[in-house]
């Protein structure tokens, strides 16, 4: 069976499950919120821990010998978690403004001056070859990729490719993966898919497979390595519910 026909159907179980899953599914945005926001930052270098960063968003608490820095990221993930999922839940077509402001609650508590707004200088990917866009062509290439996006389907592919094409416009001068991240996910979430958590132990993978994507040399490992996260989310969405529907409602 393909990994396609694998997360269709996996999907298909977890919509005959959701109605009578309103705990599990409470459940499992708490722990996502910690999850996604632990390894998007994890990613780009924050320093704290799973269970710090659990400390910092659910009890407002600082983890000593922690750069402050890191515990803003926290929070302006989270803030930008908690737009997502209000734009998911109200599923209007995602708009260029939207993707900013994403941005600009990632990093308004550590960057404001540069919150929302598109980078202004040359950007380069440090250890990478790949040439980004100057910043003159960063709006028209934003407006081009907000027509593309309101114009396409809601499903997987979608959002993966989406993903691959704010990574590859870089449009900020920093928090462009948390950005591409968030977005992606909130794609997912629309078309009634779990997040997708990508973990800093499959970071050397990831970044590798966007490479080879952005460089065209072969789209094969990022289309693998995102339907195997996907696929993940999947399996731990459904032994959650699955749980839950075997526990007798308290009364």
């Amino acid at each position: 069976m393909s990994a396609a026909d694998r997360i269709a159907g996996k999907k298909a179980e977890l919509d005959r499950l959701r109605p009578a899953s309103g705990r599990s599914l409470a459940t499992l945005a708490a722990w996502y919120e910690v999850e996604l926001t632990y390894t998007s930052n994890a990613i780009e270098g924050n320093t704290l821990s799973r269970s710090e960063t659990a400390i910092v968003l659910e009890k407002g608490l600082t983890i000593g010998g922690k750069p402050l820095k890191d515990h803003l990221e926290a929070l302006g993930h989270r803030d930008a978690l908690h737009f997502v999922r209000s734009l998911a839940t109200a599923g209007e077509p995602v708009r260029e403004v939207d993707i900013r402001e994403i941005h600009r609650l990632i990093m308004a508590r550590i960057d404001p001056e540069e919150a929302g707004r598109y980078g202004r200088r040359q950007r380069m990917i440090a250890g990478s070859t790949l040439v980004l866009p100057s910043p003159i062509d960063i709006a028209p290439l934003m407006g081009e990729f907000a027509r593309w996006l309101g114009a396409a389907t809601h499903d997987p592919a979608t959002a993966f490719e989406a993903h691959a094409r704010l990574v590859a416009i870089h449009p900020f001068s920093d928090g462009n993966g948390r950005t591409a991240r968030l977005l992606m996910n909130l794609l997912l979430m629309q078309a009634g898919y779990p997040p997708v958590v990508i973990g800093p132990e499959q970071r050397a993978v990831y970044i590798d497979a966007l490479q080879a994507l952005q460089l065209g040399a072969d789209e094969a490992p990022y289309r693998r390595f995102m339907a195997d996260r996907l696929e993940a989310s999947l399996n731990h969405h459904l032994d959650i519910l699955r749980l839950g529907a075997e526990q007798p409602e308290p009364g």
